[in-house]
């Protein structure tokens, strides 16, 4: 299990960094979002792995699992949520400040100038 949840880490990582580096405005924003995704993966795995244990402590059980990173996970969904809408929002209007979706603000060579 722990494979796995370090491979969807890994995976979510280089996907949101090759897409951040892209040179138009959208795969910049889907790139953000996987890399919010990879650190919330990543913090909800620093609570280690625990099986069918309950997350709050109970009268009679010895073992449960760590609250504080389901509370940060909690928490970094709320704030990756308003960036994400944030980015959304600046990239819309310089879209419609230069007419172009390019990240450094300039037309591609290949199209009309509007």
């Amino acid at each position: 299990m722990e494979f796995l949840v370090a491979s969807a880490v890994g995976v979510l990582s280089a996907g949101g960094i090759y897409l951040v580096l892209r040179g138009r405005t959208f795969p910049v924003v889907l790139g953000l979002a996987f890399m919010s995704y990879a650190i919330n993966v990543f913090l909800f795995a620093s609570g280690r792995l625990l099986i069918d244990r309950p997350p709050l402590y109970e009268k009679g059980i010895t073992e449960y699992t760590d609250p504080l990173p389901q509370a940060l996970v909690l928490t970094a969904i709320v704030i990756s949520f308003g960036m994400t809408a944030l980015v959304v929002v600046l990239a819309l209007r310089t879209f419609l400040e230069t007419g172009t979706d390019q990240v450094d603000g300039k037309a591609d060579p290949a199209e009309p100038a509007p």
